[in-house]
């Protein structure tokens, strides 16, 4: 059985990558849409499951 260990990042770790910015993933983290754990007060979140979430997301489609 093979089993991937997720990437556990901090909320200002994934900013800094420029996926998202910090105020859009607290506010994720606060509307509770982010794959994120919880180790103390510290939230961790699961970057990969981020990811794969964010590329599943549909563009609204604009009328004329």
């Amino acid at each position: 059985m093979s089993y991937k260990t997720p990437n556990m990042m901090t909320i200002r770790e994934i900013a800094q990558t420029g996926l998202l910015s910090e105020y859009t993933l607290r506010y994720m983290l606060k509307e509770g849409s982010l794959p994120v754990m919880y180790v103390g007060k510290k939230a961790l979140v699961n970057y990969n499951k981020l990811c794969e979430q964010l590329s599943n997301l549909e563009a609204p489609n604009k009328k004329r």
